[in-house]
């Protein structure tokens, strides 16, 4: 596992301190064990059928091509995981989207810089496309998605553990809002098997 301290960010919006410390985490495994240990479709999929997205984003289940038969025929998988610490300890829970969505969105590059070098694939963030502008997405009107070159589902909306793997694999725990205040960090981990 590895941990670097990422150069902060700053935004500032309305009269909330949004400036932060990222750090980040990486680490690589052998695919096959990866998804025996923390894959549970069934599991996970039952959460993904009681959120408002499940089957109107195309970053959301269910896919038209099974998963597996995508992520199984590579050999090795790389987990990131981002810590966002907020320099305000006090920003309300509605703020957490706004601290997430540039770390998001360069996260997201950059996996398809590598799943373009690595010949991978990739497996982004879930919610709001970050290329779309917070405009509805296509799929729940039976378009076409407008960035299919970019979209990306996430690895838990493909059945897997990211609270396990994020702390048995990179040692960083998820934290949870306790009430209307974001947690001490907010926390994003992606992947992509290659």
């Amino acid at each position: 596992m590895v941990c670097a301290l990422m150069s902060p960010m700053v935004t500032q919006t309305s009269n909330m301190d949004l400036t932060y410390t990222l750090e980040r985490y990486d680490t690589d495994t052998d695919a096959d064990n990866y998804i025996r240990k923390y894959r549970n479709v069934d599991y996970f999929l039952q959460f993904c059928r009681q959120c408002r997205n499940y089957g109107r984003r195309y970053g959301c289940p269910p896919f038209q091509d099974d998963p597996l038969a995508t992520i199984s025929k590579y050999a090795s998988v790389r987990i990131i995981g981002v810590k966002i610490i907020p320099n305000d300890k006090s920003l309300p829970l509605d703020a957490a989207n706004e601290l997430m969505e540039p770390v998001t969105r360069e996260l997201n590059e950059e996996l398809l810089r590598m799943e373009e070098s690595l010949h991978g694939a990739a497996f982004g963030f879930v919610g709001s496309c970050p290329y779309c502008g917070g405009a509805p997405c296509a799929r729940i009107k039976g378009k076409p998605c407008r960035h299919p070159g970019k979209v990306r589902p996430s690895l838990e909306a493909i059945g897997f553990d990211m609270g396990r793997a994020a702390s048995e694999l990179l040692g960083l725990d998820i934290k949870w809002s306790k009430g209307d205040f974001i947690p001490e960090y907010l926390t994003l981990v992606c992947g992509i098997f290659y």
